[in-house]
């Protein structure tokens, strides 16, 4: 965009230019009355009548004709005072008009550096996809992507330079011709640009953020189905293993038929530090007194840091780091029952599930302590040191199938959807496969599950 304008003078100059030629005029008017004065002083009688003088063209009458004027009064003085004050109203109106051209030009730029700056409020892109149609605009086409929109936008704000500076050297020749460019056109162009400097940076911030973000969601988009990819592959490598003679890989059961110190099975994975974990399982027993110990989890310098127990005539208890709760469950009736426990290390709080329903809930157990990660899961014994000196008094008598756990607190709906067999939901620490579950002792065996429907208590 070209900005054409004419060098005219400026107000000020107009304004001292009609001064000087009044004061050319007054110093006329004062030399005839001069010679006036003289002719007076030389002993001439007053007449009334005075002189002026007067420019001829050089073909004129050499004679030089005088005129009589009459004598000026006060009146008279006031009316060429008041044409003069016109004739300068009217240059000022003449300038005034000149500065309404200029503030045109003015804001003919103003218009074009707010569409620029506002070009990037136009670019948006469509969610989850690549980025949005292409999109017209009258700065040309803006594109979609955070570093094409930085080149273009800091080519657009070199244009404006350029343009500055042009402006500025034009206003340099203009001042050594004699003209004056006006100094708020360029004070405007700069505040204005100044302007578009910020606003080109806070895009440039937000666009960066945008990326940023882009690339966190990207990565854990990756994380997460790198991870669900693992479990399928996990979970297909199972299918091609067979699992035994189990129809799938968690269709299977532990069964520990007689208390001893030496029947136990002992789960391969281990646990990471946890703030909170989910228990849950099948378990089927008769044993008398207590079912004995059906879980327990040992780390070095503390073997009790999760256990699930029950001996002699004492309800079933729970503790975390020794810290015991008892639990108010009952399960020693020789049907299966699904059993779930929670808790968090926020104010050590807790609940017990049985078939779905919530039975029981408290706190201030082991309160703001973390589970330790790197122990020993030990199914059917109950751990003196970590990983053995098992207690024979201590041994689970019974069975157990799909001993899931969680690292987070499960809800409701999801507990109970496993309880009665809506849905099946593995351990996300600690899922329960063929592969992970090596038994130990003669007479502890992997069996194949009954049916879900076959395993609820009204069936």
């Amino acid at each position: 965009m070209a900005v054409h304008r004419s060098i005219r003078l400026s107000p000020l100059r107009q304004t001292r230019a009609a001064a000087g030629m009044i004061s050319i005029l007054f110093g006329l008017l004062c030399c005839c009355w001069a010679l006036g004065s003289g002719q007076l002083a030389s002993g001439q009688a007053d007449d009334g009548k005075r002189f002026i003088c007067r420019a001829i063209p050089l073909s004129g009458d050499a004679s030089c004709p005088v005129t009589l004027l009459p004598e000026l009064n006060a009146g008279s003085q006031e009316e060429e005072l008041r044409n003069t004050v016109m004739q300068l109203r009217e240059t000022i109106l003449q300038q005034k008009e000149t500065i309404s051209k200029q503030r045109g030009t003015i804001n003919e730029l103003t218009t074009k550096l707010s569409l620029c700056a506002s070009a990037t409020d136009d670019r948006k892109y469509d969610k989850g996809g690549p980025w949005g149609k292409e999109k017209q605009n009258t700065m040309g086409d803006v594109p979609r992507d955070p570093n094409d929109t930085i080149d273009s936008l800091g080519k657009t704000m070199q244009g404006l330079k350029d343009r500055l500076e042009n402006l500025e050297q034009q206003q340099m020749r203009a001042n050594v011709s004699g003209a004056s460019f006006p100094s708020e056109l360029r004070n405007l162009l700069q505040r204005r640009l100044g302007e578009l400097e910020k606003q080109l940076l806070k895009k440039v911030s937000n666009l960066e953020e945008e990326k940023s973000m882009l690339s966190n969601a990207t990565a854990a988009y990756r994380l997460k189905t790198e991870s669900t990819l693992n479990a399928l592959v996990e979970r297909i490598s199972e299918l091609e293993k067979g699992g035994g003679d189990f129809k799938s890989p968690e269709q299977f059961k532990l069964s520990l038929p007689q208390r001893t110190n030496y029947l136990y099975g002992r789960i391969t994975k281990t646990l990471p530090e946890m703030y909170a974990f989910t228990l849950c399982m099948w378990i089927k027993s008769s044993a008398s007194p207590g079912i004995g110990t059906p879980f327990s989890y040992g780390v070095p310098g503390q073997a009790n840091e999760i256990v699930l127990i029950e001996w002699g005539n004492n309800p079933i208890e729970l503790l975390i780091n020794d810290k015991v709760a008892q639990l108010p469950l009952e399960v020693r009736d020789g049907r299966w029952h699904h059993i779930c426990i929670s808790w968090t290390t926020r104010d050590g709080q807790w609940e017990a599930y049985q078939n779905g329903e919530r039975l029981g809930n408290g706190d201030n157990l082991a309160a703001w302590h973390p589970i330790k990660p790197g122990g020993v899961i030990i199914l059917g014994q109950e751990q003196d040191v970590v990983g053995g000196r098992f207690d024979a008094g201590q041994a689970f008598v019974g069975e157990l199938s799909q001993v899931n756990i969680w690292d987070r607190i499960l809800k409701p709906v999801e507990i109970q959807s496993m309880a009665n067999c809506s849905t099946y939901i593995p351990g996300n620490v600690v899922p329960w496969l063929a592969s992970n579950v090596e038994v130990f002792g003669r007479g502890a065996f992997k069996r194949p599950l009954e049916l879900c429907q076959e395993r609820l208590p009204n069936a």
